[in-house]
């Protein structure tokens, strides 16, 4: 039997998450997300925005019905978005789905082009056969959003071939977080201008991360500890059904306490005292829902790279730090996430590149590979502190010999505040702070 609600119940909650009869906050507009979304919104696609939870797909969403509003001319009656996190829904289901659309047509009796919003839309089983229907009948331009990239893909995969387009948000980068707190740095001179290079900001942001409410709150640590409980509950347990609960959250604690360093399943299980399968499956779950990220080994050979140990990343360094391990000690691997995060941002926006780390067989390392296409385009090393000779011989000659083979003449060294360029034979080695790296690179 498929519940319904009452009608004005709903349609209450409706208008709540509507610019029907009110101007909703939209926040600080996110320009690379929307200027991706604006581009793509005409064409008949379901356009999907994944992200981990609380990075501000909502705001976007109501950012894009805003843009529709104010420069394409759409009739705020031809919008409709939906929030399925809203607790007043009794029920969640198609049958949920389809009253909400019908009591929208039937109130506002829109004119034209209609445009849906579905904001946490996994929370409906079956969504995705709604969708497929709407949208074969042409009942309206779909977005919709998630927070588990691989749920929504494979379930639109199976009814939508080839008839979706996807977008993942990230936790704000560094340029957003200073846009948030009211600075808007343009250029070099900007930047040393508005006294960014002292450090202040980039501590905060080092510390904290870049949630978007986290950002604009007071209480930093107590809103990063509700958001980590919603990721585990909602996201993870919930979600999967997992009823070994303190084996995934010591997973999670172990990662998070592990950012920048190499891990294997078989290793981490060990670890934890759970099985290498059941920390492969709950390390899926991880990775899907934007807990971690887990980043291969550079190879040309796929055996080598499955099978060779991944650096795991955190989705944001302030819930690492609430989380795992306290901030004032690791520094250098804090920094190397958030150098991570902002190259995994690029991959996003642009599919053809590639990252991955980079091992020889006598243990040298560099941090980042960057492959575009078939090409490597760029070696990036994150090296905190230069002032310790031996540490820089090391992260230098491991530079140098990946440079060699991959026949690049330039390396890029990621410090806290050198800046400077160094030749070794024919090859040039340019050092930047990452403050100025984040923002002008």
């Amino acid at each position: 039997m498929n519940e319904i609600m009452n009608k004005n119940e709903l349609l209450s909650i409706l208008e709540d998450w509507n610019f029907w009869k009110k101007d909703l906050e939209t926040g600080f507009a996110r320009d690379p997300y929307l200027d991706v979304l604006e581009k793509r919104l005409p064409g008949e696609q379901i356009k999907v925005i994944t992200g981990a939870r609380r990075s501000g797909k909502s705001f976007i969403m109501r950012q894009l019905a805003k843009w529709l509003m104010n420069k394409k001319g759409v009739d705020k009656s031809n919008i409709l978005i939906v929030n399925f996190e809203d607790p007043r829904f009794t029920y969640l289901n198609t049958a949920i789905l389809q009253q909400a659309f019908a009591i929208y047509l039937e109130t506002y009796k829109p004119q034209g082009k209609i445009f849906v919003f579905l904001d946490e839309i996994q929370e409906i089983p079956g969504w995705e056969k709604w969708v497929r229907t709407a949208q074969e009948l042409q009942k309206a331009n779909i977005v919709i959003s998630g927070s588990n990239s691989k749920l929504l893909s494979s379930k639109l995969a199976t009814v939508l071939t080839g008839r979706h387009l996807d977008i993942t948000v990230m936790p704000l980068s560094f340029a957003e977080f200073l846009k948030f707190r009211g600075v808007d740095v343009k250029d070099e001179a900007e930047l040393i201008r508005n006294g960014i290079e002292s450090g202040s900001f980039f501590e905060e942001y080092l510390q904290y991360g870049s949630f978007p409410l986290v950002v604009l709150g007071e209480d930093k640590e107590g809103t990063l500890l509700a958001y980590y409980d919603d990721i585990v509950n909602k996201d993870l347990i919930k979600r999967y059904k997992v009823r070994k609960t303190e084996g995934i959250k010591s997973l999670i604690k172990f990662y998070l306490s592990n950012i920048s360093r190499p891990v294997t399943f078989t290793s981490s299980g060990k670890f934890i005292h759970i099985s290498p399968l059941s920390t492969e499956r709950f390390s899926s779950y991880l990775e899907t829902s934007y807990v971690v990220f887990f980043l291969k080994r550079f190879s040309h050979k796929v055996k080598e790279q499955e099978k060779s140990p991944r650096k795991v990343y955190a989705v944001d360094t302030g819930l690492a730090n609430v989380v795992g391990f306290q901030f004032s000690s690791n520094l250098g691997r804090l920094a190397e996430n958030l150098v991570f995060l902002e190259l995994k941002r690029k991959t996003y926006f642009n599919p053809r590149r590639e990252l991955y780390y980079w091992k020889s067989a006598r243990d040298e390392e560099v941090d980042f590979v960057v492959k575009e296409g078939v090409k490597v385009k760029e070696l990036i090393q994150v090296c905190w502190d230069l002032s310790d000779i031996n540490t820089k011989k090391r992260e230098i000659k491991s530079l140098l010999k990946a440079l060699g083979e991959f026949r690049l003449d330039e390396g890029l060294v990621i410090t806290d505040d050198f800046e400077g360029e160094e030749e070794y034979g024919e090859k040039k080695i340019r050092y930047i702070p990452i403050r100025k790296w984040f923002l002008l690179s």
